[in-house]
């Protein structure tokens, strides 16, 4: 994947929203076609800032609000975006409940909250990133 992708094996210092913002709109591009983000971070930490960016990327409209009281939200613009909070999901039970599968339309990104929630249902070739807030500011880095 892209250089983008190799420069966040380091932390990387988000310095405020805008900034969060214009990384997920640069990731949108380099991420493949049909594929699972994986995206861990505590409450606060720019998650939906991020995905906001992801959604401006792929030229998505619509407003992105975090799907924590949904579980899910679709999107439509150049891709589909499957955003998902799977905190209150307990097992991969669960997840095969809410029929995934069938309402991914091709390209798409799923972006998955708190997918240690469902840590075995994620596929091996997710791309997985972790924000964090520390000493009152935020970062991001690429986790293996």
């Amino acid at each position: 994947m892209g250089d983008l992708l190799a420069q966040l094996e380091a932390p990387t210092h988000l310095k405020n929203a805008e900034m969060t913002e214009t990384l997920g709109r640069e990731l949108a591009d380099q991420l493949p076609f049909d594929h699972v983000l994986a995206l861990s971070g505590d409450l606060g930490s720019g998650k939906t800032t991020f995905v906001r960016g992801l959604a401006s990327g792929l030229e998505i409209r619509q407003g992105i609000h975090s799907p924590t009281y949904n579980i899910f939200s679709i999107y439509f613009g150049g891709r589909q975006l499957l955003y998902m909070d799977a905190y209150r999901l307990r097992s991969t039970d669960d997840l095969d409940a809410l029929d995934i599968d069938s309402l991914l339309t091709s390209p798409f990104l799923w972006v998955i909250e708190w997918p240690e929630m469902i840590a075995d249902a994620i596929p091996d070739d997710a791309t997985r990133l972790r924000l964090w807030i520390e000493g009152g500011h935020h970062f991001i880095q690429r986790i293996a």
